[in-house]
């Protein structure tokens, strides 16, 4: 039992924070921080991401891929800030667009939390179904239906390429080292 002298006391301590009135700061992203990204909006909710990759056909050659943020908004991730200011300076009749710096607080927030993901936009290298044939094939136990030639060209073609790929590393190497360029 409590000792008799203490009096009915009763004290409010008033909150340190003000949770009603809580304002959430807005997510800051320079036009430094991810430059070759654009938001896109302001699109019908209907668009799927063909709709979208049509609008900006003329930048999927040069690298050019789409996050969804929720309907209405996604962001172009493009292969280098130079085609995404290219881009921000076209119009589109369907789409607005803006750079990512003017997006919505959504926008920016995927932004953030993806930016792993949001890397420029790189060409996928030429590839062979070779190898998938050869491993499918011994896995099976069964003879390739490829003939002898159709098995040489694309041997060849796998020979080009990593010969291409070797010139264009002592090319940039070259480069580097300030080597006379004449000479290849």
């Amino acid at each position: 039992m409590l000792s008799g002298n203490m009096r009915n006391r009763e004290s409010i301590q008033e909150p340190r924070f003000d949770y009603y009135n809580h304002q959430v700061s807005d997510i800051d992203l320079s036009d430094c921080e991810f430059p070759h990204v654009i938001e896109i909006y302001d699109f019908p909710q209907e668009f799927r991401t063909e709709d979208l990759l049509r609008v900006f056909c003329s930048y999927q050659k040069k690298g050019f891929d789409i996050k969804w943020v929720d309907d209405t908004h996604a962001l172009g991730v493009f292969s280098s800030p130079i085609t995404a200011r290219d881009a921000l300076g076209s119009k589109h009749t369907m789409v607005k667009i803006r750079p990512l710096s003017q997006a919505t607080r959504a926008a920016k927030a995927k932004a953030r939390a993806y930016a792993e993901f949001l890397q420029p936009a790189k060409e996928r290298p030429e590839t062979s179904a070779a190898l998938a044939r050869r491993l499918v094939i011994s896995a099976l136990g069964v003879r390739s239906k490829q003939s002898r030639t159709e098995r040489e060209a694309e041997l060849k073609k796998l020979q080009e390429a990593r010969e291409r790929k070797r010139l264009e590393a002592k090319q940039r190497e070259d480069i580097w080292e300030g080597r006379d360029q004449s000479a290849v």
